[in-house]
């Protein structure tokens, strides 16, 4: 995978705990106050007991990646295609496990048919976290085609989904999303806008 440096939305700090502490402010003030898009992914997905997060890899969700990976309370792993992950999410809700799935935009463009076969059908409150690429700045014209099927194969899925373009709302949004589909037994799509995110951009 990737090391990237992290993009962030704007008014977003990532100032380690240690230097937040010595700011002249608590900890816990600053925490609250310089929350970081990825930090609320990780605390909302333990609020709600989701422990398994299979991913395919993708540059903007690296520093999401490498902090689940460090913390003990997730199973986490690559791989190696999005249907693949979704599967594995699957298999574990019938036998009791809560999962996410994280991927990028161009990643979903292969989920149709084990959305629509399996996720759907057979109700499997499947958290599904999309990377955003071909908007704002895309630099590849792929990814802005692929883009533009997304929201419309969710729709025809009645797959409910929502696009975080704001760090102030995107708690609640990913947190009442959990809990929708886990109440419901049915998938949800949580779409990060390069807004919340930074996105990826071309370095020339």
């Amino acid at each position: 995978m990737a090391v990237a440096e992290e993009k962030t939305s704007p008014g977003t700090s990532e100032k380690s705990t240690s230097e937040k502490s010595t700011s002249g402010r608590s900890t816990s003030e600053s925490s609250t106050s310089e929350k970081s898009w990825h930090g609320v992914v990780l605390q909302s997905l333990k609020r709600n007991d989701i422990r398994l997060v299979p991913y395919v890899p993708d540059r903007v969700l690296t520093t999401l990646i490498r902090n689940l990976h460090a913390d003990p309370f997730f199973t986490t792993f690559p791989a190696a295609r999005e249907e693949e992950a979704v599967g594995i999410v699957s298999g574990a809700w019938m036998a009791g496990m809560r999962g996410a799935v994280l991927m990028q935009t161009s990643g979903f463009a292969t989920l149709a048919n084990v959305l629509a076969s399996l996720a759907v059908p057979y109700q499997i409150p499947l958290i599904m976290f999309v990377s955003e690429r071909g908007t704002l700045g895309e630099f590849n014209y792929g990814q802005s085609l692929v883009c533009r099927t997304m929201r419309p194969v969710l729709d025809s899925l009645a797959m409910e989904h929502h696009t975080a373009t704001r760090l102030d709302e995107f708690e609640f949004i990913v947190d009442r999303s959990i809990k929708q589909a886990i109440a419901t037994q049915a998938p949800v799509a949580l779409i990060l806008s390069p807004l919340l995110t930074g996105g990826k951009v071309f370095d020339k």
